[in-house]
């Protein structure tokens, strides 16, 4: 830990003795509410991918970072102490959908930097949460009734998936990290 990551959860445990810490809006809503066309997601650099990237959001912060600064802004300005990154689903399990499981370290790592830069620049202290939500895929349960042993990833894949985001995350600048919407107990353990 550096002294600066030291530093910040210290103001972190300060703060959360001496008041409400508000934390930021719904980011995929907020995207939504943006009405992106499809080659928003694509944007230039993906133009030519072989995979349909509308829905992805977590993409757009390597296509369209300025959307996702403008509501990191938005959330700042209307007084969230606490904002998260745009990584919801910056996971190699849940990219892999999209054909982007490559991309999981520099989504995580460029969705922190964009985050960081915004908070950086509010006046006051405000705090950077490394979102880690679920992957698509459920290990408590078998994907296949008729196999009840079958699982879609192993433990090891999960723990390996959320290491290598985790990583970007702390490399990009978060402050600390949010498990979000866990609906299988072995991805929040992974």
């Amino acid at each position: 830990m550096t002294a600066s990551t030291s530093d910040s959860i210290k103001s972190f445990q300060t703060a959360l003795k001496e008041r409400i810490l508000i934390l930021d809006g719904p980011m995929g809503t907020s995207i939504q509410n943006m009405g992106l066309p499809s080659d928003a997601f694509s944007g230039t650099r993906f133009a030519e991918h072989t995979h349909d990237l509308q829905g992805n959001n977590d993409v757009l912060s390597l296509t369209l970072p300025d959307a996702i600064t403008s509501i990191h802004d938005s959330f700042l300005s209307a007084g969230a102490d606490i904002i998260t990154t745009n990584t919801f689903n910056s996971n190699s399990i849940s990219q892999k959908e999209y054909g982007l499981d490559s991309y999981t370290h520099e989504l995580n790592r460029t969705s922190a930097q964009l985050a960081r830069s915004c908070v950086d620049k509010h006046l006051g202290t405000q705090w950077v949460a490394g979102s880690l939500g679920p992957t698509n895929v459920t290990t408590s349960l078998s994907p296949d009734i008729d196999r009840p042993e079958k699982r879609s990833a192993s433990f090891d894949d999960l723990v390996n998936a959320y290491k290598e985001a985790i990583e970007g995350l702390v490399e990009g600048g978060i402050d600390f990290l949010l498990i979000e919407t866990a609906f299988d107990t072995l991805n929040a353990k992974a």
